[in-house]
């Protein structure tokens, strides 16, 4: 059995300013790149020897997977960047505020403003990590990616009672999800959350 760890980037400045960010991008805050590093140490503290590094192309999950391998103490290894990583895109609502948000549950609500379907995204996202863990050699793997992603990686797995529904961020800045991967289909075994450890 092989391992995926996908790791949602820490806090950005749109996070603080409750704006979308599918395709567009925004900085990690303070807090995080503080909590990029807290994850990091629940990495290394579990002792994970990764094998391969991947990330979105999006430069929050970029500096985000920086300061992980830092943190796991080989801050020099090479990844990869994969589109197929990317959050879901929405459209003409990039970049502006999480006021606009359809109700938890509403499907195709972006499709038609230039935007992504929940199902198409998944089917991307699900066919992206499918693609790298069939590739040799890849049994512990580490990337860093985007809630909607962690997101839609539980639901296809009909594991969304990992993530923290009753919360109003089910999944959280720098949450970490495992997956195992039998060589056909991930299937979500964990969500950890590093703050919630550190506390």
């Amino acid at each position: 059995m092989s391992y995926l760890y996908l790791v949602r980037h820490g806090q950005t400045l749109f996070n603080v300013l409750r704006c979308k960010q599918g395709w567009c991008d925004s900085p990690l805050t303070e807090l995080g790149i503080a909590q990029a590093r807290c994850a990091g140490a629940v990495l290394r503290e579990r002792g994970v020897a990764f094998d391969h590094f991947y990330s979105s192309p999006a430069e929050r999950a970029c500096d985000t997977l920086e300061i992980l391998l830092d943190e796991l103490g080989c801050p020099a290894a090479p990844y990869e960047r994969l589109k197929g990583l990317k959050e879901q895109n929405f459209g003409v609502f990039e970049g502006v505020t999480e006021d606009t948000n359809p109700p938890r549950g509403t499907q195709g609500f972006y499709a038609p403003f230039g935007g992504e379907t929940e199902d198409a995204t998944t089917s991307r996202v699900l066919a992206c990590m499918a693609d790298l863990m069939r590739r040799p050699g890849h049994e512990r793997v580490l990337a860093a990616t985007h809630g909607g992603v962690l997101w839609f990686t539980l639901r296809a797995a009909g594991k969304e009672d990992l993530a923290c529904l009753e919360g109003p961020q089910p999944i959280p800045n720098a949450a970490i999800l495992v997956c195992a991967w039998d060589g056909a289909r991930l299937d979500p075994v964990e969500l950890i959350d590093p703050a919630a450890l550190a506390a």
